[in-house]
């Protein structure tokens, strides 16, 4: 009988190539999410949907939901791909399951996940990331950044460039009111392209490697079209992620970059979760035996985009700037990431999560990259699973 492994997180495309993977390699993949999650139930190459609580606005049903998961589906692996890893880490820990969930321990998740932590550790370990300085009143926000200032303003803890400032006017300065509670962080601005890597790593050494730059994002920056980095970035990249995964130990780290004119990448920020970098693997057995620490990875390749968004998102973007022919050689040359071969549907799924989202972006006031994650987002506040 094939083992049973758990992927939270189902509303990601990347949950869903996970899955693909992990089947492949022959295991039992079941995913779940406090989301409807309608791309990964129309999947028939995926596996069962389940559904839990949201962390943030149930905690207790969360982590009630949780343990009944646990202990019905009694996976040799829980495998996070969003942010619900910090609430599943935090509650893993008095519950005992930590050994099955594959994400470093909660002290290392924060330092990785926290922009003034990690920056702090990049310099621990010698890699080079921009000087960073924490705020967490209006008065240490001005006296960092004075007068017409050409550094990147945003939250200690925030996603997908949510909030981000670049070299913000003092309107936009005297709006932020950073707290104790509520930090924020100013960077040296570093001007370059902007890359990506995604690692897998057990006991400090990486399984598997991929970095990547995306041509087409959302609003808030997040990608949905992406492409292998150059060979000399990619293995600049690499030796990061090493010297990184041996202060993590074993999990998924994901980092995003900037290499400057000189071709230097700087680390701007770490996800220790899954990220787009998954698509970069082609969805093949090696991805999900490097994932249970069997193999190593290597990513196949060619490039990737998901569909859905390349069309509602892309298209348009593509007309009023004046890229058809980018949009044009993108879909014809890269492969859709939602659909595979013999399993279509996941693309009529995705449609409608992006409804459901849209919705609450609605109704919530937030943005769509933001209304994607506010049911599980992490800001360093301990959960309560009591309330």
């Amino acid at each position: 009988m094939a083992e049973r492994v758990l992927i939270t997180g189902a509303r990601a495309a990347a949950a869903l190539d996970i899955a693909r993977s992990l089947r492949a390699a022959g295991f039992d993949p079941h995913l779940a999410d406090c989301s409807p999650a309608w791309m990964a139930r129309a999947s028939r190459t995926a596996g069962p949907v389940h559904r839990y609580a949201s962390p943030v606005e149930r905690p207790a049903a969360f982590a009630r939901d949780l343990r009944d998961l646990v202990a019905r589906l009694a996976p040799v692996c829980i495998i996070p791909t969003c942010e619900e890893v910090f609430h599943l880490a935090a509650l893993a820990e008095p519950d005992g399951f930590s050994g099955r969930l594959f994400a470093p321990g909660m002290d290392q998740l924060a330092t990785l996940h926290a922009k003034d932590r990690f920056a702090a550790l990049c310099r621990r370990l010698s890699l080079p990331a921009p000087q960073t300085a924490t705020a967490t009143s209006r008065a240490m926000l001005a006296a960092l950044t004075g007068p017409g200032p050409d550094v990147v303003v945003k939250p200690v803890w925030s996603r997908f460039g949510a909030r981000t400032l670049i070299a913000p006017g003092a309107g936009h300065l005297a709006a932020i009111a950073p707290t104790p509670a509520a930090p924020w962080v100013v960077q040296q601005r570093i001007v370059g392209e902007e890359v990506s890597f995604y690692a897998v790593c057990h006991v400090g050494r990486v399984t598997a490697f991929s970095a990547y730059g995306a041509d087409w994002r959302l609003a808030g920056g997040a990608g949905y079209a992406f492409r292998p980095a150059a060979d000399d970035t990619a293995a600049r990249l690499r030796l990061m992620a090493d010297a990184l995964a041996a202060f993590a130990g074993t999990g998924q780290i994901a980092c995003d970059a900037i290499v400057d004119g000189a071709g230097q990448p700087w680390l701007i920020e770490c996800n220790p979760r899954a990220t787009s970098g998954v698509h970069l693997f082609g969805r093949g057995a090696a991805l999900g035996r490097a994932l249970m620490g069997q193999d190593d990875a290597r990513p196949v390749v060619g490039a990737r985009h998901v569909a859905p968004a390349l069309w509602l998102k892309g298209l348009p973007a593509a007309l009023q700037e004046g890229r058809t022919r980018d949009w044009r050689d993108q879909r014809r040359d890269g492969s859709d990431v939602v659909t595979a071969p013999g399993d279509r549907l996941p693309a009529l799924g995705a449609l409608g999560d992006a409804a459901v989202f849209g919705l609450r972006a609605l109704r919530s006031g937030r943005s769509l990259t933001e209304a994607m994650t506010a049911d599980i987002e992490w800001n360093g506040l301990a959960p309560d699973w009591r309330l």
